[in-house]
């Protein structure tokens, strides 16, 4: 989870640089670095792994500048090593960037600028970046060079720019949250205000698409339409909680909006898109014992059983393996039969889940290898395994399951394409290019929050749910009606629609709620007719989807349109406004949101 601080003034630039970074070390990342303008131009001081070595190089090697940056890298594109850390330079080493998000069509640009003549020493979809503001700057206009290069950029990103001669450093963003610190001829910059609390209160939360150009003397800030804009100068007065919650009245609304980044995080490092291919260097089972793998146990409890009942559909349809979903608390209970070459998967975001051990447990006495997807380094859950793969979704405090979940989503996906490579199926080109367009419809999603509060400001009076979902959408309506029992204390079921007809359809009447999550093509025609059943019983009908509000006039009473991406992935798309949903039916209930009663984050005992 990148890190970002900038600074222009007359401080001495690299102390405050590395104070910032300490601050954000709570996100997560595998590299540091900084870069101030020197003497001789930009000198950049960078390190593999934790702050703590690049503080120790730069204590060896000290920098000195009145203007810089500093990066925590978490890796995307290019293993984590000092070659692909923040800050990068350009080719012609003028100007320097640090960046956090995925350019999607960073390959398109990189052929067209090797092409122009420039070269690349990283692995980074950075070094675009910096190279393609390079090749428009003039020396002079940065902010306008910036500007330029960002109308090329796709994807979601937030990037700072600095560069010879200008002392100002120029930022945009497009999803990942950027604020401007303000002080007496002073500016600094940051990805999280607790960055910034030492040393000033005034800032300004810079919104999607803004570009500014920060100067000692103040900062000026243009929109996506590249018009001068003003921004609100807000003053923080928050407590260490508040902090901690990043603005944000409750950890579940902010874990939920930490899913963009999240969702990056898990597959950072991990995919390479050039060749479309995933690797672990974490995994722990070696090559053969993947390619002659004959069946995978998923072994969850509560929402990591939704995200293994997904997991089921993708490693089927990806490495057509069979695969087994068994709750963790059943599976020792009814004697399982593994055979040789079986992979039994433990799916917990705590690792320390009794029931999912005593499963994995069992599963190993019985044969199987043991590989666990969890959140938690040196959980019980990965000191039991052969392999790990850890999520990287980063603390979740909120007892109801948000970030957790959609990592884990990833996870699964991505095992499932390295399953598929195991086995010698052809590359999974078009699913592995989706990936990285997700952290953007994700982006998209949390849009929809005002529609969704207005949702819940009609239904939180209900007493009754019932969510519906066919095929790998299925799982999606357990988890909807999950989170809203857990944080409204509502009663909702959740069904795989065409079950509906064969009991639940007794429940349907004026006063009933039917959430239907509508998506895709293969069954969409199924689930219209399923909408079409509740309608002709008076069913109220609030459906998600990623096709045309329009399609579902007359069908369905409330519609919340939500980007279309691969079908594969639409179920981490289509889980966040149900999150939404029950965050802001719990919060009009009067339900403590974040720890709900008779719950707790780690379930330890059977």
């Amino acid at each position: 989870m990148c890190g970002i601080v900038g600074y222009v003034g007359s401080r001495e630039v690299v102390e405050l640089l590395v104070e910032g970074l300490r601050r954000l070390e709570y996100r997560g990342y595998d590299s540091a670095g900084v870069v101030v303008r020197g003497s001789e131009g930009l000198i950049a001081s960078k390190a593999e792994g934790k702050l703590d070595r690049l503080v120790d190089k730069l204590s060896r090697e000290p920098l000195a500048g009145s203007f810089g940056l500093g990066h925590t890298r978490w890796a995307t594109h290019g293993p984590p090593n000092e070659r692909n850390a923040h800050p990068v330079l350009d080719a012609r080493r003028r100007l320097a960037v640090i960046h956090n998000g995925i350019i999607e069509n960073f390959l398109e640009l990189k052929k067209e600028l090797i092409a122009a003549g420039w070269t690349f020493e990283t692995d980074t979809d950075t070094e675009v970046v910096a190279n393609l503001i390079s090749s428009l700057y003039d020396g002079d206009d940065l902010r306008g060079a910036v500007d330029a290069a960002r109308q090329r950029f796709e994807g979601m990103y937030a990037f700072a720019v600095m560069a010879t001669p200008r002392e100002e450093i120029v930022v945009t963003r497009r999803g990942p949250p950027l604020v401007v610190g303000l002080g007496d001829n002073e500016c600094f910059l940051a990805s999280d205000p607790a960055a910034l609390l030492t040393y000033t209160r005034e800032v300004i939360f810079l919104e999607n698409n803004d570009l500014a150009l920060l100067t000692a003397s103040g900062v000026e800030i243009w929109d996506g339409q590249s018009q001068p804009v003003e921004r609100v100068v807000e003053r923080l007065n928050w407590d260490p909680i508040q902090v901690e919650k990043g603005g944000y009245k409750h950890f579940m609304l902010k874990e939920i909006h930490e899913q963009p980044q999240a969702l990056q995080d898990t597959f950072g490092g991990r995919v390479d898109f050039e060749l479309a291919r995933v690797d672990f260097d974490e995994l722990g089972l070696v090559e053969k014992d993947l390619a002659g793998l004959r069946r995978v146990h998923l072994l969850a409890c509560g929402t990591s059983l939704h995200a293994a009942l997904v997991g089921k559909f993708l490693i089927e349809e990806l490495a057509r393996i069979p695969v087994e979903v068994d709750y963790g608390s059943e599976y020792r209970y009814r004697d399982p039969i593994v055979e040789p070459g079986t992979l039994a998967v433990g799916v917990s975001q705590s690792g320390e889940t009794a029931d999912t051990l005593s499963a994995m447990e069992a599963a190993r006495e019985r044969g199987a290898a043991l590989l666990a997807i969890c959140n938690v380094a040196n959980s019980q859950a990965t000191r039991i395994s052969d392999g790990v793969i850890l999520t990287h979704a980063g603390p979740e405090i909120g007892v109801a399951s948000t970030k957790a979940f959609t990592t884990q989503l990833v996870a699964l996906f991505l095992l499932a394409v390295r399953l598929r490579q195991a086995r010698g199926m052809e590359t999974a080109s078009e699913e592995i290019a989706a990936l990285a367009h997700l952290p953007q419809a994700i982006d998209k999603t949390l849009a929809l929050e005002a529609e969704i509060a207005q949702l819940a400001r009609r239904f939180f009076r209900a007493e009754d749910f019932l969510y519906l979902g066919r095929g790998i959408n299925y799982p999606i309506a357990l988890e909807g009606a999950l989170k809203l029992k857990e944080i409204s204390y509502i009663h909702a079921e959740g069904y795989t629609a065409g079950e509906m007809k064969h009991g639940p359809i007794a429940l349907i009447d004026e006063d009933l709620p039917v959430v239907m999550v509508a998506s895709g093509d293969r069954v969409y025609d199924k689930v219209m007719g399923n909408m079409q059943e509740v309608k002709a019983r008076d069913g109220v009908v609030i459906a998600v989807t990623d096709h045309d509000a329009e399609e579902l006039a007359g069908v369905a009473d409330e519609v919340i349109q939500v980007p279309r991406v691969h079908r594969l992935l639409q179920p981490i798309v289509n889980v966040v406004p149900l999150q939404l949903l029950a965050y802001f039916i719990g919060v009009r209930r009067g339900a403590d949101v974040d720890q709900p009663r008779n719950l707790a984050k780690s379930v330890t005992v059977e």
